[in-house]
């Protein structure tokens, strides 16, 4: 009881969200049997598809019938600036590990979530070649499939979901014991609710709609999400990405997984820097004094150290300072071009 008033329990929104991830999933297993391009927004790493577009108009539409008060937002469509005037917002991704579906591999799903005031309370994710629905609502637990998941595992050798595209990068020459590198992080995350892994981590940053679902079943299942500095994540923001890396699991191994990224120096990105942020003071005070209130300032950093540092105007997208190791300076670049789009020199 909250005020006199029944704690909502969402079961009509995740009876609809479990439904429509199935049908979203049926929509891109067809695809795969029929064939299609593949287009590429930023990079070979950003691919997107007709299943992507598809998969996204039969979950909005059917949300927006639906649930007509609520907020949206997906990936793939054009971002409606309503949303920001609800209190409850769905946020959507058609194909999380969109570069897995279009190689014939099986780690994507459909990622279905709602927010609400900002906090992720459901969600929904979808495998479709294995046939594993994740659901779960914060406060009522998690089920795979429609079963209870198992409690979460107490260690010591924890497992943890690391990006493939990141491990292959670098992370493969870190000593760090347990990784097992895949591709969607909303299954990743739909995998450690379900004690399939414990942990995860990124280097790179993320956006609201790859994490959404995934951060809803974690802490359905008692775990939690967060930016890599230890500040919460909040959703339904006017720019919905999370500026830098992200860490999660349950409690026992989030703790211990925190310790290792610490002692082995692992980098992280952080994009549109501010006063504001933890890492504003790694810059040298006279970088602080001559980048205060630029709107592009972006680090890749690590035990107090600023490895790369790229300053670009995000109205032209043009670099206006890179500095720092050759290595991360390239990552950070990445990052940012995925963000912004091609950069101009």
């Amino acid at each position: 009881m909250l005020g006199g008033m029944t704690a909502p329990t969402f079961s009509h929104e995740l009876s609809v969200a479990s439904a429509l991830a199935r049908e979203a999933g049926a929509l891109l297993l067809a695809h795969l049997r029929a064939g299609f391009t593949v287009e590429h927004k930023t990079s070979a790493d950003d691919p997107v598809t007709v299943a992507d577009r598809e998969a996204s108009t039969l979950i909005m539409t059917a949300l927006a019938a639906a649930f007509p008060a609520d907020g949206l937002l997906s990936e793939e469509e054009t971002d409606d600036r309503a949303r920001l005037g609800h209190d409850r917002v769905w946020i959507v991704d058609p194909i999380d590990g969109t570069k897995e579906y279009s190689t014939g591999l099986p780690d994507y799903c459909v990622s279905i979530g709602l927010a609400v005031g900002g906090e992720p309370v459901l969600g929904v994710v979808y495998a479709p070649e294995t046939d594993e629905l994740f659901s779960g609502v914060v406060g009522q637990g998690v089920t795979l499939n429609g079963q209870p998941v198992p409690a979460p595992g107490s260690g010591p050798d924890w497992r943890i979901a690391v990006s493939d595209t990141e491990h292959g990068r670098e992370l493969h020459a870190v000593l760090l014991s347990g990784m097992k590198p895949s591709g969607s992080i909303a299954l990743k995350l739909a995998r450690i609710a379900a004690a399939q892994v414990d942990a995860t981590f990124t280097m790179s940053p993320r956006s609201e709609w790859d994490i959404a679902a995934g951060h809803a079943l974690l802490r359905a299942a008692g775990g939690d999400l967060r930016r890599r500095d230890g500040r919460p994540v909040r959703y339904n923001r006017p720019r919905p990405h999370i500026e830098q890396g992200l860490i999660g699991g349950t409690p026992a191994a989030l703790d211990w997984l925190e310790g290792q990224l610490r002692g082995h120096r692992l980098p992280v990105a952080h994009l549109g820097l501010t006063r504001a942020d933890p890492a504003w003071t790694l810059l040298p005070e006279s970088d602080r004094a001559a980048l205060d209130g630029h709107p592009g300032v972006n680090v890749r950093h690590a035990s107090g150290e600023v490895l790369a540092l790229l300053v670009v105007n995000p109205g032209t997208r043009q670099v206006e300072r890179a500095e720092g190791d050759a290595f991360h300076l390239d990552r950070l670049t990445r990052d940012v071009t995925r963000a912004l789009g091609t950069l101009q020199s």
